[in-house]
């Protein structure tokens, strides 16, 4: 049984800057869950390990609604990203 199927949608109307470097995965899940919150047009500012791990590296359907969302993306960590990242953020200016 899901604990979490009658809690309401948080929405994020006015947000238009998420910095969440240095935080827990759980926290990057929270926002990019499509099912928990709720935002358009966002610039999200994230580790690009964390990012790779709550995605399931970019494969996760949960987190691709949200994802799609992001309108640019700051990505800290020294990796090369896969080409493929931009299929992810279909509508994001990545850095």
């Amino acid at each position: 049984m899901n604990n979490n199927q009658n809690l309401s949608i948080v929405k994020y109307s006015y947000l238009k800057i998420l910095r969440i470097r240095q935080v827990h995965d759980d926290y990057i899940e929270e926002f990019l869950f499509h099912t928990k919150t709720y935002f358009e047009n966002i610039l999200l500012d994230v580790n690009y390990k964390a990012l790779e791990r709550v995605t399931e590296n970019f494969t996760r359907d949960d987190t691709r609604i949200n994802s799609a969302k992001i309108n640019e993306i700051y990505l800290f960590g020294d990796v090369k990203y896969p080409r493929f990242l931009h299929d992810y953020f279909p509508f994001a200016k990545i850095h």
